[in-house]
């Protein structure tokens, strides 16, 4: 097994967003590669992993079109107006809040989504396919989100 050595690096922060829609994929690379050249780190992983249970992170080619298939896709397989016992409110007593909002449907979508995803970095930059981007899913907008982003890897010279 490996040890962090002295020239090992980690480094975190988050990202802090405002999505408008119901559904939404913001697209994050350009963000995760500036987080990725900020630091020193040549090799290494980045995980990428949402801070909410009504959201996703994945891969997938950043295409308008292929985006509307996406939420056609979700809307199709777990319609938003659909009967959720989440949403009943005269049976559900665990973790309901005042601002309690009818989304079970989201959370029923975010099942089928990955909440994290690792990314190999290499050469100080994120290595991705020639039309992999990395998005953040929102399943339940609009709101205030955030995303935790860890980098660990070895520094350059």
């Amino acid at each position: 097994m490996e040890t962090l050595t002295p020239s090992s690096v980690c480094r975190h922060t988050r990202i802090h967003l405002s999505t408008t829609l119901p559904t939404e994929f913001i697209d994050l690379t350009d963000r995760l590669q500036q987080f990725v050249a900020a630091t020193s780190i040549r090799s290494g992983i980045l995980n990428v992993q949402t801070l909410h249970t009504t959201t996703a992170v994945f891969l997938n080619e950043h295409e308008p079109l292929l985006l509307a298939d996406f939420a056609a896709l979700l809307e199709a397989a777990v319609p938003a107006h659909g009967r959720y016992r989440h949403d009943d409110a005269t049976v559900r007593t665990v973790n309901v809040t005042e601002e309690e909002r009818s989304n079970g449907h989201a959370h029923c979508r975010a099942l089928l989504l990955p909440s994290a995803v690792s990314l190999n970095v290499i050469d100080g930059r994120l290595m991705l396919g020639r039309w992999q981007r990395v998005f953040f899913g929102e399943l339940d907008g609009p709101r205030e989100r955030a995303i935790s982003v860890l980098i660990i890897g070895e520094a350059g010279e």
